[in-house]
């Protein structure tokens, strides 16, 4: 594990400090990797948002309901192998 040093406004460390206390957390470390785990996902998911908005919209091609499925199983597959996800 690697140390890392940042800066804080007074007002901010108490407004942390007081969420500390009231969430039952054990320390200011165990919120603030908690809170950039969080920021993560949610940068995660805005990535993976922005990666499908690319795909809506009208196909080029038509497809019947049998076609539809079976590409998306696939796609869904593909993805949950890249996620380490077990549907299995």
């Amino acid at each position: 594990m690697n140390l890392i040093n940042i800066k804080l406004e007074d007002t901010f460390l108490k407004q942390i400090d007081s969420q500390v206390k009231s969430n039952n957390y054990h320390s200011r470390t165990e919120f603030i990797r908690e809170a950039m785990r969080d920021k993560l996902k949610e940068l995660e998911k805005e990535e993976l948002k922005a990666h499908f908005e690319k795909y809506f919209g009208k196909a080029k091609t038509k497809t019947n309901y049998a076609q539809e499925r079976k590409i998306r199983e696939q796609v869904g597959r593909e993805y949950a192998k890249k996620f380490g996800i077990k549907l299995d």
